[in-house]
Parts: structure tokens; C-alpha cells; sequence
């Protein structure tokens, strides 16, 4: 845990604070060590399930965001991450949506795969580690949301961001790790329910970063998602 933690830091003292990967990089940076807190607490019923998921599940993050390549997932928020339109709220639920959607499914297949156990016996600390997201949901709305003044006129940021729900992202990922595990004896359809997953995630990322701060030119330096 304490290696991932290190390597957030790093990544937030490298990037500029208004770059999109830095702001979700603080939210979950701070979402991290408020597990690793937990965890060495006792608060979860099997400490070491629960600190390989959370390890494994902040790899993946990393993995993604260091890559040549990310994953389609994580593409949005990488292509448009100095967008001007775009505000910080939405770069931290795009990361939410990509690490949630995606990610989290993996990395419970990946800690059954270490553990040499099924989901069903991941079930309590994933839900404590669900439990923990959703707590620091509501913070982080109110943190980067913008006031009273500007939600006049960015009335579709309200609208768009609230067409997203970690809730239901979360019951998503659980659903798709048990898929995952049951196909791990036909891994091309696991791979293709993967390929799937990803595109899927990265495409609800891409419109939870509709640009809606300010009026948009066609700018040639925006990359096109692939």
C-alpha cells in the first residue's frame, strides 16, 4: 500500500493542479490512504483481502495513466485532461467512472486469482471498500462543484453530472467480476467481455467530459478518441 501511496504523491507533485489526471489523482490519493487508514484499523474482516484488492486496484490506475496507450477507459480523461472547457468536478468523476467501471472489476478477479479464492469471499471487504467511495462521493461534489452564481449558467454541468451514479457503478463492477470469474475457462470470451467493458466505460467517460465552461472553437490540438 505504501508504494502506490508514493506513487501518487510523486504523480501529484509532477503535474500541474489544473491538469485533469492531477485533480483525480488528489481525489483518489486521498480515497487510498483513507483505506490504507481503515484497513490498518481493522475494519475489515479480512485485512489482507482487503489490502491486495486495494493495491491491485490502484495499480491499475497508475498502470493506466503512466502507458504509451491507456485503456479506452481511461482515454477521455488522458486526451482532454487540459481542456479548457472542462471542469474539475468532471475530471474527477471521469476518473471515478473509469476506475469504478473498469478497473475495479479486474482487480477483484486479479486478488481471487492471488488469494486462490472466488468473489463471494471478496464480498464484505468489496462492499466496505464501496462503502468508502460513496462516503467521499458527496465531498468531492462539494468541493469542485461550482457555486450558486455559475450553476445558473452551466445548468447542463448539473445535468450531466447528475445522470452519473458511483452507486450504481459499483454494482456494475460487481456484477462484471463475477462474470470475469465465471468465464476464466473461456478466455476468449472473457477477453472479448473485457474488450467490451472498456469501450463501454470509456465511452461514458468521454460524456461525462462534454466541455461545458466555456463556448468551444473546433481546436485542432484536441485529439480525437480512437
Amino acid at each position: 500500500m505504501e508504494a502506490v501511496l508514493a506513487r501518487m504523491r510523486a504523480l501529484d507533485e509532477r503535474l500541474p493542479a489544473q491538469d485533469g489526471v492531477a485533480v483525480f489523482n488528489r481525489v483518489y490519493l486521498t480515497v487510498t490512504q483513507t483505506l490504507h487508514h481503515r484497513i490498518e484499523r481493522g475494519e475489515f474482516p479480512a485485512p489482507r483481502a482487503a489490502r491486495t484488492l486495494s493495491v491491485r486496484f490502484a495499480e491499475r490506475y497508475l498502470t493506466a495513466v503512466e502507458a504509451d496507450r491507456a485503456p479506452a477507459c481511461w482515454r477521455p480523461l488522458i486526451q482532454y485532461r487540459r481542456h479548457p472547457g472542462v471542469r474539475p468536478l468532471q475530471y474527477a468523476l471521469a476518473g471515478i467512472n473509469a476506475h469504478i467501471g473498469h478497473d475495479l472489476a479486474l482487480a477483484v478477479v486479479s486478488t481471487c486469482r492471488a488469494l486462490d479464492c472466488p468473489p463471494a469471499a471478496l464480498e464484505a471487504d468489496f462492499d466496505r471498500v464501496g462503502d468508502t467511495l460513496v462516503a467521499l462521493e458527496e465531498q468531492i461534489r462539494e468541493d469542485l462543484m461550482p457555486g450558486p452564481d455559475l450553476l445558473e449558467v452551466a445548468d447542463p454541468l448539473t445535468h450531466l453530472l447528475g445522470s452519473w451514479s458511483l452507486e450504481r457503478a459499483r454494482a456494475g463492477a460487481w456484477s462484471a467480476a463475477r462474470l470475469l470469474w465465471t468465464l476464466r475457462r473461456a478466455p476468449d470470451l472473457a477477453e472479448e467481455f473485457r474488450e467490451s467493458l472498456d469501450a463501454g466505460v470509456g465511452l461514458v467517460g468521454r460524456c461525462l467530459l462534454t466541455p461545458t465552461g466555456v463556448r468551444i472553437r473546433r481546436d485542432p490540438w484536441v485529439p480525437a478518441l480512437r
